[in-house]
């Protein structure tokens, strides 16, 4: 990268850096993208149930299709950048919100769903991340990936109790067509103007079809601390995915009004803030990898304790408080340890073959917690996102191999 690049200025005959207009543009439209297109579930889950008349579980056996219609976009990406990929996915996605809004029977649903899973693997997290990857060097990168994330991070948090006001005052499908509205109007002209691929790579970054790509791809999948690694994140994004989709429900079922287990359940997005706030500061004192474990045990703790102390106001708070420190961990965590051990030069493309069993845990899990609670009821649906949570921790731990603290240079 050169110097104008890496500190964001320009000089003479330097080419405009434009990489902090793209993190700016990528708060705002991951913000806007998950909240409209991933958090709107968990609210609408039950109203949906009943109004097309099934089981919250057998709407919930949509996100299946939603993860079996995931596409790899790494290697796109790696060779054509993301303007037109993210583009095109914001306004499938704009579209998808208003066919999901006039499904009338659940295998339309899952058809919708199913266009979901495109749309967002093309203009959610994964691709922006991989944009920014290529943009910043490492001395840069982790700020410029935080930057975004720790905006997008309120989410939840401004879409959880919008989309359930919305609905109790409109219902589910009016507020599916305002959701669709604002998302169109923000994502799609944000990702067709403001992102590009920059004008040079840096080193680790090589030119499309550079054979260095073919062997970092080669050297992540023969690491075996990248499959300690892929286990540990698959664990922890079902244990994420099940306790979105299912903590409203779980606090209603306590007795808690509707709102107050929406509003609670949106702390998700203001503590996810926190947590990768605290492991940025940490970063620069301990190993990446003992401080991601750490944080992954104390939401096992936290999830085993929330049967027993959600029944209060007091209570439910603080279980999640204490669970969502390490919500928006992984979305930090994965980027920096990725490209800390195998470099930029085919980021999209390793950063894909870990996603692909992540998405997959992110829409088994909910449909899994269903059945578990059905089954066996509530208790065990969060004994079992401990377990995963725990799992996670081991895993993280088991990949440590080298001290991570923090990206740097290939």
């Amino acid at each position: 990268m050169t110097p104008a690049a890496a500190d964001g200025r320009t000089g003479a005959g330097a080419p405009a850096f434009h990489g902090w207009r793209i993190v700016a543009a990528f708060a705002v439209t991951q913000t806007v993208g998950y909240g409209c297109l991933y958090y709107a579930f968990a609210v609408l889950l039950r109203p949906m149930a009943a109004g097309l008349g099934t089981s919250p579980a057998a709407v919930t056996g949509a996100l299946l299709a939603w993860a079996a219609a995931a596409i790899p976009v790494g290697r796109w990406l790696d060779r054509h950048g993301g303007r037109a990929l993210m583009t095109a996915g914001s306004l499938a996605g704009a579209a998808l919100l208003v066919a999901w809004s006039r499904v009338e029977a659940l295998w339309q649903l899952y058809a919708v769903f199913a266009g979901l899973g495109v749309a967002m693997s093309m203009a959610l997290y994964d691709a922006a991340t991989a944009v920014l990857v290529t943009w910043f060097d490492a001395g840069q990168r982790p700020k410029a990936i935080l930057a975004m994330i720790v905006v997008a991070g309120f989410a939840s948090t401004i879409f959880m109790p919008l989309t359930g006001l919305l609905e109790q005052r409109y219902g589910w499908r009016t507020t599916l067509l305002a959701l669709a509205a604002l998302y169109a109007a923000v994502a799609v002209p944000l990702h067709a103007t403001v992102v590009r691929a920059p004008a040079t790579r840096h080193g680790n970054a090589p030119r499309p079809g550079h054979p260095d790509r073919a062997a970092a791809v080669r050297a992540a999948r023969r690491d075996a601390r990248f499959w300690w690694l892929a286990a540990a994140f698959v664990a922890h994004s079902a244990a994420m995915s099940a306790m979105t989709v299912h903590l409203v429900g779980f606090l209603a079922g306590r007795g808690h009004p509707p709102t107050f287990a929406a509003t609670v359940a949106g702390l998700l997005g203001v503590l996810s803030v926190t947590g990768r706030l605290l492991l940025t500061g940490a970063g620069r004192r301990r190993p990446l990898t003992t401080l991601v474990a750490g944080v992954f045990a104390v939401q096992a703790t936290a999830a085993a304790a929330l049967p027993l102390i959600a029944s209060s106001r007091f209570g439910a708070v603080a279980g999640v408080v204490a669970f969502g420190i390490g919500f928006g961990v992984a979305s930090l965590a994965a980027p920096a340890l990725l490209a800390e051990r195998y470099g930029t030069a085919a980021y999209a493309t390793i950063a894909g073959t870990l996603n692909t069993p992540v998405t997959l845990a992110k829409a088994a899990a909910p449909l899994a917690a269903a059945a578990l609670s059905t089954v066996a009821g509530e208790t065990a649906t969060l004994l079992a996102v401990a377990a995963a949570c725990a799992l996670a921790a081991l895993g993280i731990t088991a990949a440590a191999g080298t001290s991570c603290r923090g990206t740097r240079p290939r």
